[in-house]
Order: structure tokens, then sequence, then C-alpha cells
């Protein structure tokens, strides 16, 4: 039976007109498949013609122990009928499936909002599991929220009961169920999820049979329910005005692979990809591997330093080198990264950053990495460093990444985080004849006779020739010691040593990039509001906030970050104030101080969370006529919980 703790009236209804956009997160066990739900109901509503942006927030621990507050699993959606850069501060909609979920996310909700409890799960052990004295669903505590409470599993074991299933391999489908109701509650079409489930269970069709009639059964229940009596009545969002063309929800990992595939078609190069798993990088490696048609060859490699080692043997060889990992492979690969730098290949290596050091946090989000990526070698070893900004950027970002590395020979170092990794957005396929192509030349000019082949010699790029193994007048020497100018011998000398330190620092801060736009305001002005990497997001969406309020802010967001762009020292001092927000303790201010001496300011996060809006908005409001770095506070209403894990 469905109950609910606030009923609304018809004028509280009338009251609130159709949203623009509207934020649900769905929340369960890491067995509950709601990652699954959440990508699923994505599909729906990207079919559905809406702006959406998603937050897949994994458990901390992958194998935790099933009902406790540390493995909660859960996916929130940001859609509606404008603009979204964000995943949303607050959802409207909890789907809570257990005590623990409802635990570690019902702080986040807004209030008013609406609760979708799966009272089934509310058993005295999983009570005791999420450290409640008493049960939420009963004793009113949740008074400031709508609770819409339903026995799912209960009733996904009766729309299953015909197909002969066990307990545990029927309670599997209660997903199925929730996101029928989900579907109902938002008016979406089923039939897109009942093809893919045909599909995905079509070596099991008992399966899917038994998953389509628990997604049926829960848009029948919401049909039926007469939920609308209790004020939870079907929500109508828009379709957000789009250009015309072809669109695709993408990943940051679907994005990037594409845009590698898409990179080397431009270079008219063959791709290799040696890649180690590490979470989140993996999903990189696993796209890639369904590419063999585009002359795409991936290869798992049994650690770190082989897969990267790979790639730069397949970048000597005549391919494009590609390798892929998150913070602590990043470091395991350093010294083969500075071989690449020496031998001068190209080679893209993209880090998928991840919160703290060792293992860390392998499951949330930060920008933690900037200083091992501008600055992390031994030996004066510069890499180009480029980041990108949301899932769909991830594309462009990976094209501008090849390009560098193929015409300046060159390994170029590509930042996304856990976010981008993992989150979706719509994105619109582009026409591939925009692109200009950078089709790469080999070197195959024997040198006149009495004169020997320089490896090392130089165009005006300060670019040395690529030559393939076994091109015939061109056997050359290369490796990790010290090479001489033009010929490449050994060379320990002081002045050569000098000389080629600092040719290969002049190459990299030669590498033509483009001059630092403005993403909102004007140059000059009382701030400006500097970001990289995924807070370009809530950054947007603050300052567009701040400045119809009559705010002197302005928004710069960086996507080259070495070399950086050449008028972006003058830019940022064109401004009384530089505010950086950033998921790390504060490394591109550091940079930006360091390289333009202006007195850049912090706003700092690690909590393995992204940015709010309105945490940023807040900083804005505090900025104005303040000089003092600021550190948001660990945020007990995301996942999960420091109160609710740690009582």
């Amino acid at each position: 039976m469905a109950t609910a703790a606030h009923t609304l009236t018809p004028q509280e209804a009338s009251a609130h007109p159709a949203p623009e956009a509207i934020v649900v997160r769905f929340a369960g066990d890491s067995g509950d498949g709601m990652q699954l739900t959440g990508g699923q109901f994505t599909l729906s509503t990207a079919l559905a013609g809406n702006d959406l942006a998603t937050f897949p927030d994994f458990p901390a621990e992958i194998r935790a122990p099933q009902g406790t507050l540390f493995g909660v699993s859960a996916f929130q959606i940001n859609f509606g009928s404008a603009q979204i850069d964000t995943a949303g501060d607050q959802p409207d909609v909890l789907v809570a499936m257990n005590p623990a979920a409802l635990k570690t996310n019902v702080d986040a909700l807004k209030p008013g909002g609406l609760i979708i409890a799966d009272e089934g799960e509310f058993g005295q052990r999983n009570l005791d599991k999420a450290k409640y004295a008493a049960n939420p669903l009963e004793d009113g505590s949740l008074a400031k929220w709508q609770l819409l409470k339903l026995n799912i599993s209960q009733l996904t074991l009766d729309a299953v009961k015909p197909f002969g299933l066990g307990n545990k391999e029927a309670l599997r489908c209660k997903n199925m169920w929730t996101l029928g109701l989900a579907l109902w509650m938002f008016d979406r079409d089923r039939q897109p999820l009942i093809d893919w489930l045909k599909a995905k269970f079509a070596k099991a069709p008992e399966l899917a049979e038994a998953n389509i009639a628990a997604l049926n059964a829960g848009h029948a229940y919401g049909e039926t329910a007469e939920l609308g009596a209790m004020g939870i009545s079907q929500r109508q969002v828009a379709a957000a005005p789009a250009e015309p063309g072809l669109y695709r929800t993408v990943t940051g990992a679907e994005s990037i692979s594409l845009g590698l595939v898409a990179g080397a078609q431009l270079a008219s190069l063959p791709m290799f990809f040696g890649g180690y798993p590490i979470t989140p990088a993996s999903a990189i490696l696993h796209t890639l591997s369904r590419y063999k048609e585009y002359d795409v060859t991936t290869f798992q490699a049994e650690d770190e330093i082989a897969a990267v080692a790979s790639a730069l043997g397949s970048a000597y060889a005549g391919s494009l080198g590609v390798t892929c990992s998150s913070g602590p492979g990043i470091a395991l690969k350093t010294e083969a990264i500075g071989l690449a730098i020496m031998t001068e290949l190209p080679l893209v290596i993209i880090n998928a950053q991840r919160g703290g050091p060792s293992t860390g946090l392998p499951t949330k989000t930060e920008q933690s990495d900037l200083y091992q990526a501008v600055y992390g070698r031994n030996g004066d070893a510069p890499v180009p460093v480029i980041a990108a900004r949301s899932a769909a950027d991830c594309f462009d970002v990976a094209i501008e990444a090849v390009r560098i590395a193929t015409q300046y020979m060159t390994p170029v170092m590509l930042l996304t985080d856990g976010y981008l990794q993992n989150a979706a957005e719509p994105w619109k396929v582009p026409d591939m004849s925009a692109y200009a192509p950078f089709p790469v030349t080999f070197h195959t000019e024997v040198p006149p006779e009495g004169e020997k082949f320089q490896p090392y010699g130089r165009d005006a790029k300060l670019k040395r020739p690529w030559v393939k193994p076994g091109t015939p007048g061109l056997l050359h020497r290369i490796g990790g010691i010290e090479k001489a100018q033009g010929s490449g011998n050994i060379d320990y000398s002081p002045a050569n040593h000098q000389a080629m330190t600092n040719t290969r620092r002049d190459k990299v801060m030669g590498i033509e990039v483009p001059d630092q736009a403005i993403e909102q305001g004007q140059a000059g002005g009382k701030l400006a509001v500097v970001g990289w990497g995924s807070t370009y997001g809530p950054i947007a969406q603050a300052v567009r906030r701040a400045r119809s309020r009559g705010h002197d802010v302005s928004h710069v967001h960086i996507r080259h970050i070495w070399p950086l762009p050449k008028n972006l020292g003058d830019l940022l001092k064109s401004y009384e104030h530089v505010l950086v927000p950033e998921m790390n303790t504060g490394q591109l201010k550091t940079l930006l101080r360091d390289q333009y001496l202006v007195d850049a300011r912090s706003l700092t996060k690690v909590s393995g969370q992204p940015f709010r809006i309105a945490e940023i908005e807040a900083a804005i409001a505090q900025h104005i006529g303040a000089d003092f770095d600021q550190e948001v506070p660990s945020d007990d209403s995301q996942l999960p919980s420091p109160e609710a894990v740690n009582p």
C-alpha cells in the first residue's frame, strides 16, 4: 500500500508550474542495479528531448557488505527544458531501495521533495546496519518531505512469479519495477527499454521477459494506484531546444575513446592502446576494444609499466601510442613517460583523476593530479597538458591531444576525472568534414652520400623527424641517455645537456594553443572565477546566477594547462580579484601565481564529490571584497555522509 506524509492541495499544485529542470537520485545497495537503472532512465530522458547531466556515484568499497552505509551506490540525473550544466545540487526525487541508501542520501533532498522507499527492505536487520534506532518510515523523522513507501520487493516478486525464478533472481528485477514507476512519473516511453532488455538477455529470454514484466508492473502501478490523491502525480518536463542533427548520449570515457579514434584518423595513423585496468580509467580500454575496424589495437597489460612501454614501442614503430590510468598508475608510468620525452615520440597519456594518495578514493572524483601532470617527472621533463571540461568536450580534447603529440613529437597528458569518466550528457555527433586533417609524414629521405642521418635534427617547430624502423638508409639510435644535438649519439657534455634541456623546454613552450577565451563577462572587472576540468559546469551556473543579480564577475575556463595561453597573464591581471575553485588543495592557483604573479585565491574541496553550484555562489558573494583563501567544509548531504559512515 502506498502512503504519503504530505498531501498537496489543488491550490498548492496550481501554484507550482511545470519545472524547467528536475533532479532525480536513485540509491541502493551496490547489488541493486542503481547504475543500470539510472543509465536506462537517462536513455529514456534523452529520447524525450531533454537536456541532461548525470552523476554516477559508486560505493566507497565495491565489495562492501550488503545493506551497509559504505556500500551505497547512487545515480543522479538532472534533466530539463533549458541548458543543463551540472547533475544538480539537491534532488527533487530520491528513490531509496534500503535504509542505508535513505540515510546517506536523504539530507541532500530538497525540503518538500519526494522520497520513494522500498519498505520491504526496512526490516530490523537492515535498520541496524544503517544505524537507525527506529524505522524512519514510521517515526515521523521524514515529515518535511513527501514520502511514498511501497513494498517494492514484494510487488516485484508478484510481478515475476509466472516466470519461475528463484527468490534471489526474482529480487534482482526490482530495479526494473522501480524504473517502470519512474517512467510513469515522468511520462517516458517504455518501448526503447523493452527493446534493450530483449537485446541484453537475448540468450536468456526468460530473464528478459521477467524484467519486462517488472518494468510494466511498476508503470502500471503508477497508472492505477491513484497516487495523485496523495499529491504524487506525473511531472512533465518539456524538451530542450536543440540544433537539428544526430544526437546520442556519451560518457566521458566513450567520448575520449571516440575522440582518440577520430584523432588517429585525422593523423592518418593506426592506433595502439596499451592499458592496465584501474578505476576509473578502465572504461576507455573497454570502449576502444570495440573499434578494431578503425585500425585500433588494444592490449591489456599485466601492469602499468608494461602498458605504457608497449604504447611507447608502438609509437617508435609508427603508430599513435595511447595509454591511460589514474594517479597511482601514472606514477608507475613516469619513468617510461620520461623515456618518451627523451626519445621525442608521440604518446597520449590519459589521466582519469581520483581522490587521495596511494589507493585513496578509487570510486570518487577529484582534481588531484595537476602538479603531477605539470611538474611530476625527474630531470626537467616538460609535457603538454590539457584538460576536458565535460563528457562531450572529451571528444575535442582527445583530438587536440593527438594533434599536439603528432605535430610536435611529444608525449601529451590529457586530464579527466572520475566524474567526467562516468557522467553522461547529450552530444551532437559532429560533422567530421569540419575538422582539419593533420596527416603525419614519416621521414624517408636518405641523406646525401658522405652525410649521416640526423635523428635529432629539427624543423621550425623544433620537432625531430619520425622514422619507421627499418627504413633503408635511416638507421638511428634512440634511448634514455642524453642525446647529442642532431646526431643522437650519447653525449654527457655540459653544454650539450644544457642545449638539449632548453630545446625540449622550448619545443613544448612553443606549442601553438588558442588564446584564452572568456566564457561569461568581459576582460577587466571586479572578479574572475577561473576553473579547469570538470569544475566548468558548477562555475558556469554560479557565475550566471551572480551576474543575473548584478555582480561584476566573469568566468574564465582553461583547457590548455601547459603551455598556458599566451594572453592569459594579461587577462588575469585585468581583474581586481581572481578566485580559483578546485577539487584539490589549490594546484592551479599555485601554477597561476608562479607564472603570472597574480594574487589568485583558492576555493578548495577535497571530499571526493563535485562542487555544488551553491558552494561557488557563496564563495563569489564572499569574495567580492574578500582576499583570503577558502575551503569548502565537508558536506554531510553528499555521498556518503561522514556522520552516517562513522557514527
